[in-house]
């Protein structure tokens, strides 16, 4: 499965978090992340994840491309839902892209781990596209 792994500034925490209580979770799985996000959670995991550019200098976008080619399976994506974003256009893209190729999306997480904990258990339902 190839997953996606993005976070907002006041969010990365988080999502460092939540990477190392699933690291033999994702170890399993193709990663993708954002610049600096992906680099905090390998520095942290030491998780083999692809790296795209920084959010706003273009990585959301990337990201939109690859769900836009089917090219992603699950995108995990800790939002800041109180602070005004300069690339909010792109972060509104991506969630609208998720809908329509009916990608499971986490914003926050809590949503993550429900989605980490299904992969676990081997009990992720995954649709036919």
């Amino acid at each position: 499965m190839k997953i996606a792994l993005i976070a907002h500034d006041k969010k990365k925490s988080e999502i460092i978090e939540v990477a190392k209580k699933y690291r033999d979770v994702l170890a399993e799985h193709e990663l993708y992340a954002t610049g600096t996000t992906g680099t905090m959670i390998m520095g942290e995991t030491k998780l083999d994840i692809f790296r795209l550019k920084s959010g706003p200098l273009g990585g959301d976008q990337q990201i939109g491309a690859m769900l836009a080619n089917g090219e992603l399976d699950l995108v995990i994506f800790l939002r800041d839902p109180l602070t005004a974003q300069p690339h909010e256009p792109d972060v509104s893209a991506l969630l609208r892209l998720c809908d329509v190729q009916r990608i499971p999306l986490a914003t926050n997480a809590t949503s993550a781990v429900i989605m980490l904990e299904a992969l676990k258990n081997k009990t992720f339902y995954q649709m036919v596209k």
